[in-house]
């Protein structure tokens, strides 16, 4: 199938392809402002999200889009799939390519399949998670999971991968940090709530100088902790139990935040000397000339709202508790995760013992099925041994009456010989 298509669908997932949610989409102006009116491929009836009726296979959508009788394709989000789709509008100058400072972080922590959308002015990823609860709208960011569409372009973002990556904890981040607000933060600005750290230079940003540890003291006090054997795994560069190596990254940082007071020089330089280190540390990934380390400080040191004390009697008291907002923040994602988990395990032992029951209920309707069989057979069985009885009392009669009549003449014969003698 892949031969057969333009250029700018072949890089399309799989996992969007082979299932049967597509439909196409035409441009027309509504109330003074252009909208994309779905329509059903093969067709050209007005679609819907909520119909499965009028959806199709991707190979249909793409025909008849092909065939110049739509403006392009769209993939609906159902309950039955485990995809989630991130909109980000207006965050991108079509002309120059220049992106906004969030939507760079969000498409880097989510880090799945991402394409431009169809105005070149925003970009849609797709993932595979579950859509926590409470809003899924805020200023220019959306999220959707079911009873919508998503217009489909398969103009890839360089750098992001070409399959639907499962990134549950990165989507309960985001989700948390630009749209689980209350309500009455909605006069707040995109920038107050998407970018609440302070600049290098404000003291504001340290949480604690106070801590004053060299390196070397910091890691045998960080290793003897508590949580020191989360710690060394990620020390010696272990990312399991992460969804990816950016998440691990997230959480050492936010470790070293806590351990250094929120230095950033320190924790520069500790992660540096951590298995952790990639090339990709010091590459450019935002708007602003940011480096993916300097950024991920920021977010751990925003995170952070506890530091170690070195005045209180017990040095690990705090991370012990995990009192760290690094601990906080993986706590949250490890209940998240475990949520989901049971949630799914919930949902197959269901199914499980739904099956289950209905086997039951059939091997039940089998068993009484025989049950009657062998009663009919019981009695055939019955009915046969009388019939059988029957008959051989009757040839038992039959040949006494025939002995009965035969020994008078036999007797008669005995005496005439005898006379004759």
């Amino acid at each position: 199938m892949s031969d057969e298509l333009d250029d700018e669908y072949e890089s399309i997932p799989e996992a969007l392809q082979e299932r049967e949610q597509w439909l196409c989409w035409r441009e027309a102006e509504r109330d003074g402002k252009p909208t994309k009116i779905p329509v059903t491929p093969g067709t050209g009836a007005i679609a819907s999200a909520t119909d499965p009726e009028t959806w199709a296979s991707f190979a249909t959508a793409y025909a008849y889009h092909d065939t110049a009788n739509a403006d392009g394709i769209g993939f609906v989000f159902t309950d039955d799939d485990p995809i989630v789709g991130v909109d980000l509008d207006d965050c991108r100058a079509p002309d120059s390519g220049d992106v906004d400072d969030a939507a760079l972080d969000i498409i880097e922590r989510l880090d799945s399949y991402t394409e431009v959308s169809p105005s070149g002015t925003g970009f849609h990823v797709l993932i595979n998670g579950d859509l926590p609860d409470g809003r899924n709208r805020r200023g220019s960011v959306e999220l959707y999971d079911t009873a919508r569409f998503f217009t489909v372009t398969g103009n890839h973002v360089e750098r992001t991968p070409l399959r639907v990556a499962r990134r549950q904890d990165a989507l309960v981040a985001v989700h948390r940090e630009y749209l689980q607000h209350s309500d009455d933060d909605d006069g707040e600005s995109e920038t107050q709530h998407q970018h609440t750290e302070t600049p290098q230079s404000d003291p504001a940003n340290v949480g604690n100088n106070d801590a004053d540890l060299d390196d070397e003291e910091l890691l045998e006090k960080a290793r003897n902790a508590s949580n020191g054997g989360k710690f060394e795994r990620l020390w010696n560069g272990t990312t399991s139990g992460y969804e990816s190596q950016s998440e691990a990254d997230m959480a050492l940082c936010c470790l070293l935040a806590f351990w250094t007071g929120g230095d950033r020089v320190q924790m520069d330089r500790l992660l540096r000397q951590s298995g952790l280190m990639r090339e990709k540390w010091d590459e450019v990934h935002y708007a602003d000339g940011s480096t993916y380390g300097e950024k991920t400080i920021e977010r751990a040191i925003a995170t952070t709202s506890d530091y170690y004390d070195p005045d209180t009697n017990d040095d690990t008291t705090h991370a012990d508790t995990d009192s760290s907002a690094a601990a906080v923040e993986n706590d949250s994602e490890d209940t998240e995760r475990s949520r989901a988990y049971l949630i799914e395990k919930n949902r197959l032992l269901t199914e499980r013992v739904d099956e289950l029951e209905t086997l039951l209920a059939q091997k039940d309707e089998r068993i009484e099925t025989l049950e009657t069989a062998l009663a009919e057979l019981a009695d055939d069985h019955t009915v046969r041994n009388q019939t059988t009885e029957q008959t051989q009392d009757s040839q038992t009669d039959t040949a006494s009456d025939s002995n009965a009549e035969t020994a008078p003449a036999s007797l008669w014969k005995r005496i005439l010989s005898r006379r004759s003698e």
